[in-house]
Parts: C-alpha cells; sequence; structure tokens
C-alpha cells in the first residue's frame, strides 16, 4: 500500500450535542483534541499538543521534556506530565518505521503552502501591534518562518504556534511578530517549505492615508459650508409654506 503522508496522528476527541429537534442530526458545539502526537521521519522531530476549538492549549517541548503552556495561567490551574506524550511519540516513531517499510520507502507529496500576513488590530503610527504570519495547506509539517524588517532578519518579538492539524490532514502555522508601526519600515513574512522552488517572501507595510493639502480642505469647508446654507434657506422656504398654508381662513357657507 502505498502512503503518501507517513506519519502518525494521535487519537481526536470530538464534544457533540444532539439537535434540539430530535436524535437524527448531531451539531458539533466544541472540539477538543486532546494528544494529538506527530512523528516524522525528517529531523527526526515530532510533536506533541493540546487544543481546543483551533486554540492551542499546550505542547510538549520534546528536547527538554516539559510542557509549555499557550498562556501561562493555564499552568497554574492544571498540570501535565510530558513523560506521557514522550511514550506516545516513541510509539509514533515505532509505526512510522514499520508504514515506511511497507510503503517501500515512497515518499510524500509536497502540497504548496498558501501565506497570508496581516496586522492584529487596525495600524496606528507609533501604536505597538501584532503582524500574523497565517501559513495554510502545509504538507509535510516541516517549514520555516522568518520575519524580515527592511530586507534585515528580526529575531526580537517573534513567535509561532504549533503545527495545527486540519481536517484534510494538512497543517497550518501562525506565525507572530510584535512591532511599532512606523511609514519608513517594511516588513515580510519569509516562508522555506518543500513544496515551493524557492523561499516565498510576503510582504505588508502600513497603508497610511495620505494627508489632505491645504487646498483639498479648503475645497471641503467650502462644500460643506455651501450644502449647510442650502439646507438652511430650502428648510425656511418650506417652513414659510406651511405657515402660509396654514393660516388661510376657511370658507364658510351661508348660516
Amino acid at each position: 500500500m502505498v502512503l503518501n503522508r507517513a506519519l502518525i496522528l494521535g487519537a481526536l476527541a470530538l464534544t457533540t450535542m444532539m439537535s434540539p429537534s430530535g436524535g437524527e442530526d448531531i451539531v458539533a458545539d466544541h472540539v477538543g483534541i486532546y494528544g494529538a502526537d506527530l512523528y516524522q521521519s525528517h529531523g527526526p522531530s515530532g510533536q506533541y499538543t493540546h487544543e481546543f476549538d483551533g486554540d492551542e492549549l499546550f505542547y510538549v517541548d520534546l528536547g527538554k521534556k516539559e510542557t509549555v503552556w499557550r498562556l501561562p495561567m493555564f499552568g497554574e490551574l492544571t498540570s501535565f506530565d510530558p513523560q506521557g506524550a514522550l511514550s506516545e511519540i516513541a510509539k509514533a516513531k515505532h509505526n512510522l518505521d514499520i508504514m515506511i517499510k511497507r510503503s517501500n520507502f515512497t515518499p510524500v507529496i509536497n502540497e504548496v503552502p498558501e501565506v497570508t500576513v496581516f496586522s492584529k488590530s487596525p495600524v496606528m503610527l507609533g501604536q505597538p501591534n501584532t503582524l500574523i504570519c497565517h501559513v495554510d495547506n502545509i504538507f509535510p509539517p516541516v517549514i520555516n518562518i522568518t520575519w524580515l524588517k527592511n530586507g534585515h532578519v528580526v529575531t526580537e518579538g517573534v513567535s509561532e504556534t504549533s503545527f495545527l492539524p486540519k481536517d484534510d490532514h494538512s497543517f497550518l502555522k501562525i506565525g507572530y511578530l510584535t512591532f511599532l508601526p512606523s511609514d519608513d519600515d517594511v516588513y515580510d513574512c519569509k516562508v522555506e517549505h518543500w513544496g515551493l522552488e524557492e523561499p516565498l517572501l510576503k510582504h505588508w507595510e502600513p497603508e497610511i492615508p495620505a494627508p489632505m493639502s491645504e487646498l483639498t480642505e479648503t475645497v471641503v469647508c467650502a462644500l460643506g459650508l455651501t450644502m449647510g446654507l442650502v439646507g438652511i434657506v430650502v428648510g425656511t422656504i418650506f417652513i414659510i409654506q406651511g405657515l402660509r398654508s396654514g393660516g388661510a381662513p376657511r370658507h364658510q357657507g351661508p348660516l
């Protein structure tokens, strides 16, 4: 059997609720991915994560053998023993070795990732913000995401998520860069992947509206004043006409 995607995914837990109209339809209320693990021959490398509704709760740093919470406050409420993750990764590696041999060492098919860069909030010069590099359709899950500022590599204020599994068995990954917007700086998200013939640069620069010239401001003010005067004149005419029609004597017949 040919295996185009030689990697092992852990069990997925799906929390559902029945539709109020009856038992025929099942509607997903929340989706939890508990203990999703993958292992691949490149590197070698693996990953073990817990997610809820598409958000990463934590991952296990396999090198340091420790649990890393997406938000530190999560670790104050509960805990997770990383040894469980290490055991699952070992099983995944064993199974992967068997599957690779059964597939006659057939290589995977490299997909072309899709990259989008945008800011977390509307850009205001001098106000701290975050750039987001959203990389979708990743397979296999081996990728490098690098931030560039004015063509130079940026390492401070950089972070990224783990590989987030999708229903079609591809992955997505999100990179973050905290920055201070300036009209002199431009940024690029550089993505390297086997599905690309060369590194992909996704460009981003702030879109700052050009200030109006003095002549434009004068014209706009004049138009606004003119429209205001026209409105006053028209309103006055309608008021006068209304008073005249309301004050006319009514015709009375003979007594």
